[in-house]
């Protein structure tokens, strides 16, 4: 059998089966049913991102210094990312300790090397002094 043959017989058999597999998929489109376009390529699945305002999000002003941590702050201080000291880590916070609560919370609201103001979170100045406390106290103090 000849390359040529072979080559007219390979592009026959596609010819032949391009109908089918257009059929299979739905036809050719018609672009002026652009609603059956669009749900042809929808995508699988979507993902919805609820603001931090919605109904079951707990209300600001009322979460407690552990929800926040382990909502926002244990991305970076459970793990010690970026030089944050790790919360129950006694050595590293010592010297942090040291200074007061005042201090710490006026350094959190502000935002410390790395670590943006209120750490990147929408905490209240109640609930960051909360957080604050929480954390200060998993690492050694004894704050109130």
């Amino acid at each position: 059998m000849s390359k040529k043959f072979s080559r007219l017989l390979v592009i026959a058999g596609l010819v032949s089966v391009l109908p089918t597999l257009a059929l299979a998929m739905g036809g050719k489109p018609n672009n002026t049913d652009e609603e059956a376009l669009n749900a042809r390529i929808q995508p699988v699945a979507k993902i919805k991102l609820a603001p931090a305002s919605s109904a079951n999000a707990a209300v600001a002003g009322s979460r407690s210094g552990e929800e926040i941590y382990k909502a926002v702050c244990a991305a970076c201080h459970a793990t010690g990312v970026a030089g944050a000291p790790k919360m129950g880590d006694k050595a590293a916070w010592a010297p942090r300790l040291g200074v007061g609560l005042d201090v710490l919370v006026k350094s959190a609201k502000a935002g410390k090397n790395a670590m943006p103001p209120k750490g990147g979170s929408d905490a209240t100045d109640e609930e960051l002094a909360r957080v604050v406390v929480f954390m200060a106290n998993g690492s050694g103090a004894n704050f109130k």
